[in-house]
């Protein structure tokens, strides 16, 4: 499986400066359905493996892996959407994403059953996100991307890997209450 390239902020932005009128995002399948990443928030893509588990944490974090010396976790977003953890298959892979928190890019990587392809998408090709209906958290979906008349649901990347919420569900929550 070949890696994307790794990333700064610097080639994100301009990556995003290369389409005014549309977008770019990574497909791929979960639990037999399509969904989109945005592109710019994509590091790299490795092959499911070296995966060390942590005891005691909650099923939607897998573990953690190394990644050239940095310890990366690993989300499994199956779990995060409250549905059976991913069954590892042989087209099984982790998707590297660099998520900002605290003015800082976190990597983190999240498991998926398969990458698809890579889609350039018109702004008239992403509808709003369904106020109901949806198997997933509304407030995880950024849209819905028309393609070849189906629906591919666009992960809102910052609140499904939410650093501060993630941490406050495991027990090592520095995020204030909500009030």
């Amino acid at each position: 499986m070949s890696n994307l390239p790794a990333t700064t902020a610097a080639n994100r932005i301009a990556r995003q400066q290369d389409t005014p009128s549309g977008r770019q995002f990574l497909t791929f399948t979960l639990g037999g359905e399509m969904f989109a990443i945005p592109l710019e928030h994509i590091r790299e893509i490795i092959e499911f493996g070296g995966l060390t588990e942590i005891p005691m944490m909650p099923e939607f974090l897998r573990g953690v892996i190394n990644l050239r010396g940095a310890v990366v976790p690993v989300i499994d977003l199956a779990a995060r959407f409250g549905r059976p953890p991913t069954a590892i298959a042989r087209r099984t892979c982790i998707v590297i994403l660099e998520v900002m928190q605290e003015e800082q890019l976190m990597p983190l990587g999240v498991i998926v059953d398969a990458v698809s392809e890579v889609l350039s998408v018109e702004h008239s090709q992403i509808e709003p996100r369904p106020s109901f209906g949806a198997k997933i958290r509304a407030e995880f979906i950024e849209g819905m991307i028309n393609h070849h008349d189906k629906f591919v649901v666009a992960l809102d990347i910052q609140h499904v890997l939410s650093v501060d919420e993630m941490a406050s569900l495991i027990g090592f929550g520095t995020a204030a209450a909500p009030s």
